[in-house]
């Protein structure tokens, strides 16, 4: 029984390392895709919208489709899926049929990763859960930390196809130790499933995005770009309409009534536009404009995802000493200033002069903000709806990565040569990092063991 367990949280931690990995390792490879492809710019900034944008939009029902169908079920149809749309992205002979295997790799990870988590909980009880999730973060962190070198060497050395037909191997594993190890498993209370909400939101977010990665080549006064905008933006809203509606909203308003969890997912909002955004362009300004190799360009990220890993666990005692508060006041603030030390280092500048301290001090205020942002959006909902806070702040990460794509790929790619228009680019990210810590400096409620005993005195 425990040997099956270990090989239901291995399958897990497989299948889930496939979306880790094609989340952050496509970014170094962007360079030599544009190149290979003879793609313009919006093309590529689809490359990374196509797969955000289906995997947030959909993550919410992916989760309620594992509960209602069957997670095993479910968790296999992800890796299937996400295996073939691998096949083709690695064939893809042009950008379009790149952007649409990236589309289906979205819609795979939306089923497989909120049902590997759900496997997990129904494989072990309730003294072994804590363990096995925590290997399954620590196993994702090391992918995050590991895919951008790896996927930069194999640009280097082979191809950026093959960063896709890295994943068949580790599909065919995890398909083989699911079919062996992890029992079914459903919940006989499941609701309905809300497709009019995934379809509205997916809609609006797709239009609105394209009306932003339009701009470059339209200009904001064209018809079109008005056009998709204004539907975007009324779609946005038929959704929230619609979610106020239906009996199973996979967005419950009611969960917004909580000012730490609306502040949270805004501070969530700010801060993942500022990451994405600047992650987006740092391989660009790094390949381009100094030099590195993708495979440099890949090394110089790893600051931030073993960072995270070593120290996020005492960032959750801080957060459980002092509250939430102040770590996600200052840890914000931090993240913007490493942000905007991104623009610092010119031309010749060693890394571990210029880029090495503004990873660094990037990486601490993530690492001061990111436990604690989970423990408040979890705490601030009923128990019963903790699944549904905790997908609708994924959710919101994702979409955050889909705008700032639209956005600061705009200026980036629409501000001319040279090293202004990233100045500008990572200056704007660190502006939105900076916001998300006002926002929760006055939204969050303090709560800490030390700011309780504060007020007892």
């Amino acid at each position: 029984m425990a040997s099956r367990k270990r090989q239901a949280l291995v399958a897990t931690i497989l299948g889930s390392s496939m979306a880790f990995i094609d989340g952050s390792v496509v970014n170094v490879a962007l360079p030599a895709i544009q190149r290979d492809l003879a793609a313009d710019t919006t093309g590529i900034q689809w490359v990374m919208n196509a797969y955000l944008l289906l995997l947030g939009a959909l993550v919410l029902i992916g989760g309620s489709a594992g509960d209602r169908y069957g997670r095993r079920r479910v968790f296999l149809a992800g890796i299937v899926l996400f295996t073939i749309a691998s096949i083709g992205c690695g064939l893809a002979p042009g950008i379009g049929t790149l952007i649409a295997a990236r589309a289906a790799q979205g819609i795979a990870a939306a089923l497989l990763v909120p049902s590997s988590l759900a496997i997990l909980g129904a494989s072990f009880g309730q003294d072994e859960r804590g363990r096995a999730i925590g290997a399954w973060a620590g196993f994702g962190a090391l992918m995050s930390a590991l895919g951008p070198v790896l996927g930069g060497w194999l640009v280097d050395t082979l191809s950026w196809r093959a960063i896709f037909f890295l994943n068949l191997p580790i599909a065919a594993v995890a398909i083989w130790l699911t079919l062996r190890a992890v029992p079914e498993s459903r919940d006989p209370e499941a609701s309905r499933l809300d497709w009019a909400g995934a379809v509205l939101v997916a809609l609006g977010l797709g239009v609105l995005t394209w009306a932003l990665t339009a701009v470059s080549r339209r200009g904001f006064g064209d018809a079109w770009v008005l056009a998709g905008l204004a539907s975007g933006a009324l779609l946005l809203l038929v959704f929230v309409i619609v979610e106020t509606r239906v009996r199973a909203p996979m967005m419950p308003p009611e969960l917004f009534r909580s000012r730490d969890f609306s502040g949270s997912n805004l501070l969530t909002l700010l801060l993942y536009f500022a990451l994405s955004g600047a992650l987006f362009v740092l391989p660009f300004e790094l390949i381009r404009g100094h030099g590195y190799s993708a495979t440099q360009a890949g090394a110089a990220l790893v600051p931030l995802p073993i960072v995270m890993g070593v120290f996020s666990r005492s960032a959750g005692r801080l957060n459980d000493w002092i509250g939430p508060r102040w770590p996600l006041t200052v840890g914000p603030v931090v993240a913007g200033l490493g942000m905007a030390m991104l623009a610092w280092p010119g031309q010749g500048t060693p890394y571990w002069r210029g880029f090495l301290p503004a990873m660094l001090v990037l990486s601490l205020g993530m690492t001061l903000a990111v436990a604690p942002l989970t423990t408040t959006v979890m705490a601030a909902v009923d128990t019963r709806q903790a699944g549904v806070a905790s997908g609708i702040n994924n959710a919101v990460a994702r979409v955050a990565g889909v705008i700032a794509v639209a956005v600061l790929g705009l200026v980036f790619f629409g501000g001319g040569q040279g090293n202004t228009s990233f100045v500008v680019a990572v200056c704007i990210a660190a502006g939105c990092a900076i916001a998300g810590g006002v926002v929760a400096f006055a939204t969050i409620q303090p709560t800490g063991a030390l700011e309780k005993r504060d007020r007892g005195n």
